[in-house]
């Protein structure tokens, strides 16, 4: 039996914000949330869930339906009324957004998200994987300096694959 492989977001790229908060969506980030939404057929807009966090969060983070049913299990399988559910339960039910592009595939952000990440006329859409993140461009570039530093330390013949190794290795509580 053939195993289907989830669907990943790659790439980035800053595109405009209008007036109204719209901003579209990257095309293939759009493909990934059909092909990740149960109930997504064609005609019909994917459903995305955006999370903005707390004080501390200073991007978006879009998650597909399989992502998010993902956390929401994990969550549920936390002892209810633990800290740690409570906490979660705030950040991925209370400071989230579920929502879908317009035919046209774009997002509305509302002016409370994009105050609260600094997003004004850009925005820059980063793939994480399973989810996206929204940033304002700069905020991202002051973020995100650190690994491209890190990364030049490592020399020329440095290859990237080699962090894979790390992923191999079982960890020190298994």
């Amino acid at each position: 039996m053939a195993r289907e492989v989830a669907q990943r977001f790659r790439g980035e790229g800053v595109h405009k914000v209008d007036s109204k908060g719209r901003v579209s969506i990257p095309a293939l980030f759009r493909r990934v949330l059909e092909a990740s939404d149960p109930d997504w057929t064609e005609g019909l807009s994917p459903n995305v869930v955006i999370v903005y966090g707390g004080k501390n969060q200073n991007n978006l983070e879009a998650y597909t339906q399989e992502a998010i049913q993902e956390v929401d299990d994990k969550i549920a399988r936390l002892p209810r009324g633990s800290k740690q559910r409570r906490a979660l339960e705030h950040i991925f039910n209370s400071q989230s957004l579920p929502t879908q592009p317009d035919d046209t595939g774009r997002l509305v952000l509302p002016a409370k998200l994009r105050e609260k990440v600094g997003i004004t006329n850009e925005a820059k859409f980063v793939a994480m994987g399973d989810t996206f993140q929204i940033w304002a461009p700069d905020a991202f570039d002051d973020r995100n300096a650190d690994i491209e530093d890190w990364l030049d330390e490592q020399g020329e013949d440095f290859d990237p694959l080699e962090l894979l190794e790390m992923a191999s290795e079982p960890s020190v509580t298994e």
